[in-house]
């Protein structure tokens, strides 16, 4: 079902009231608040209509809305739950609370599993796991030759499928990243600056002041 324009020039289509966000996620309402500040110069930096596209999103992500990247593209189609190739202010905010510190640890894993699973069946493949690896390296500006790639794939994926048939399933990985809860470290965003941090050139685009990114998730 589609979004219908809000009666008012001030909000966004499928605008939410920040009081049911909050209610909804580990987030206050000033954070909420805070968050619609940042969708809606996100939402409106290349197309003027109040929701986030792709283009926009690699755009926030890597000063460049022609990038292609796994890793960006993943994340942007977790965040579209309607699937319908636009994140919605909601979706935004809801899907962001699963990077809460206050969000369950099962939510993080969760959400850790569905990106690493791109074939959405339900299980983490190798050659899903290497895509992803190799996504993660080019993310951080990390270039590893073919062999050295192929053995960090070879020992996490032995270790992971405990059950030797080929693919992780959500069992086995949760027990994977509970014994190696690093993996897990940028499933939590200690601050909402953070979340300005994660779009660069989002901020720098935009002139957004640090007052606006003051609200911690804490409350602080």
């Amino acid at each position: 079902m589609g979004c219908g324009s809000s009666k008012s020039i001030e909000r966004v289509p499928c605008y939410e009231d920040p009081k049911v966000l909050a209610a909804e996620t580990p987030f206050t309402v000033s954070e909420v608040e805070a968050l619609y500040e940042l969708f809606l110069k996100l939402s409106n930096s290349i197309i003027a209509d109040g929701l986030i596209h792709k283009e926009e999103f690699q755009l926030a992500l890597f000063r460049n809305k022609n990038q292609m990247n796994l890793f960006a593209d993943r994340i942007f189609n977790l965040f579209d739950v309607k699937g319908n190739g636009v994140i919605a202010f909601g979706e935004f905010v809801r899907s962001l609370g699963v990077f809460h510190p206050n969000a369950p640890v099962a939510d993080k894993i969760a959400f850790a599993f569905r990106l690493y699973d791109l074939r959405q069946t339900g299980f983490i493949e190798r050659e899903e796991l290497k895509k992803m690896v190799l996504a993660l390296l080019h993310e951080s500006d990390l270039v590893l030759l073919e062999d050295v790639v192929e053995t960090i794939v070879d020992k996490t994926f032995s270790e992971a499928d405990t059950k030797g048939d080929g693919r992780i399933d959500p069992e086995e990985w949760k027990a994977f990243v509970s014994k190696y809860p690093s993996l897990m470290k940028n499933m939590t965003l200690p601050y909402l600056k953070d979340i300005s941090l994660a779009f660069p050139s989002f901020v720098v685009r935009t002139e957004i002041k640090d007052s606006d990114l003051s609200v911690g998730v804490n409350g602080q």
